[in-house]
C-alpha cells in the first residue's frame, strides 16, 4: 500500500493564512512545504519540486504572476492562486498565464480542498489520453460518437455548439477564460469576438436545459469565463 503523501507548496507572506492552510492541508494528508518570498518559492520548485502549488501575488519581492511566468517555462505543475485581489483583469492574467485555478481570500477549507483535488485529477491524468465518454451529473458526451446526452435524452448540438462544450469537457472542473475559449473554438485570432462566445454559450446552455442563475453544469464565472461542473 502506497502511503506516500501528495506534497503541495504554499507560498504565502502572511502567516495566519500559511498556518490555516498548513493545517487544512496536513489533516487530509497532504504534506507541506512553505515559502514567503518569490525567490524562496523558485528554489523549492527546482530542489523540492510539489505536486501543487498554492500561491498568493502580492509578495515581498515581487509579484506571484512572474512566479507563474517562470514556471511555466519549464513545468506545468499545477498552480491555485490565492490571492485578496478580486480584480477580473487579475484573476484572467493569472490563468491566462497558467494558472488552473483562481481563489479570492477568504475563502473556505472546503472550496480549497475541492479545488486542489481538480486539479491534482487533472495533472495526473495530463500524460493520459482523453477519455472518450465524459459523464458527470446527468450530462454524457461520448465523443467517440458525437453524441451528448442529458438526462438519457440525445440533444442536437450545432458543430461550434459541440466544440465549445468539448473544449468545456477537457478543462471540465477548471476555470476556462472568455480568451482561451475563443483561441479554441474559433481560433487564434479570435480575440475581439466575444460576442459570439456569449450567444454560442447561451445557445449550448438551452439545448443542455442549464439555467445560468442556477447552473446544473455551466458556471459563469463573472468577468472571467466559465467552468464545467466535474462531479
Amino acid at each position: 500500500m502506497n502511503t506516500t503523501k501528495t506534497p503541495i507548496l504554499i507560498v504565502d507572506d502572511e502567516p495566519q493564512i500559511r498556518k490555516f492552510l498548513h493545517t487544512t492541508l496536513t489533516s487530509h494528508d497532504y504534506h507541506v512545504s512553505e515559502a514567503e518570498k518569490c525567490a524562496d518559492a523558485l528554489k523549492l520548485l527546482t530542489t523540492h519540486p510539489p505536486d501543487l502549488m498554492l500561491l498568493d501575488l502580492g509578495l515581498p519581492d515581487g509579484d506571484g504572476l512572474d512566479v507563474i511566468r517562470e514556471l511555466r517555462g519549464w513545468s506545468q505543475l499545477p498552480v491555485i492562486v490565492l490571492s485578496a485581489r478580486g480584480q477580473e483583469q487579475d484573476k484572467v492574467m493569472a490563468l491566462e498565464l497558467g494558472a488552473d485555478d483562481y481563489l479570492t481570500k477568504p475563502f473556505g477549507a472546503a472550496e480549497l480542498l475541492a479545488r486542489i483535488h481538480v486539479a491534482l485529477r487533472h495533472s495526473r491524468a495530463g500524460s493520459q489520453p482523453q477519455p472518450l465518454v465524459f459523464e458527470s451529473a446527468g450530462l454524457k458526451v461520448d465523443m467517440a460518437n458525437r453524441n451528448v446526452i442529458v438526462d438519457a435524452q440525445e440533444v442536437h448540438l450545432t458543430p461550434t455548439e459541440y466544440k465549445l462544450l468539448c473544449t468545456m469537457v477537457k478543462y471540465a472542473g477548471k476555470v476556462v477564460t472568455h480568451g482561451q475559449l475563443l483561441r479554441e473554438v474559433w481560433g487564434k485570432h479570435s480575440s475581439e469576438q466575444g460576442h459570439y462566445l456569449r450567444i454560442y454559450m447561451q445557445h449550448l446552455r438551452q439545448k443542455l436545459g442549464d439555467d445560468a442563475l442556477n447552473p446544473k453544469f455551466i458556471l459563469t464565472e463573472t468577468g472571467v469565463g466559465y467552468r464545467l461542473k466535474y462531479l
